[in-house]
């Protein structure tokens, strides 16, 4: 059961994610096991948010400027470490990794991404 407080939340959740992960799948005709991407979560409601990250250098040299791209969605699903993030949110589709550990609250977890380049 979703709590109200849950509710409220996914209200302010605008995006959409499909989470793909690569997994050993048996060939139907030949019936050899090799790895396919495999969707493992459709069409999941998010949130993405961005934060700029500043850090200022002692030794008088340039300031630098790094982005945190966080997702918030239901902490129900576990998102394996590597696996992609394809995010569609204000019409516009990027795909992205799980970077870190997530941080799990009482109603939802927060996943720092990164772009997604290739599985690790």
């Amino acid at each position: 059961m979703v709590s109200a407080r849950r509710k409220a939340l996914e209200r302010l959740w605008r995006g959409n994610c499909t989470v793909k992960a690569w997994r050993d799948a048996e060939d139907p005709v030949t019936h050899i096991t090799k790895p396919k991407e495999v969707s493992l979560y459709n069409d999941l409601k998010c949130k993405l948010s961005h934060k700029t990250l500043t850090s200022s250098s002692s030794t008088g040299g340039p300031a630098i400027i790094a982005e945190q791209i966080k997702l918030s969605l239901g902490n129900e699903y576990e998102i394996p470490a590597g696996c992609k993030i394809i995010v569609t949110q204000d019409d516009v589709t990027e795909e992205y990794t799980r970077s870190g550990k997530p941080g799990i609250f009482m109603d939802h977890q927060e996943i720092v991404l990164m772009l997604f380049r290739e599985y690790a």
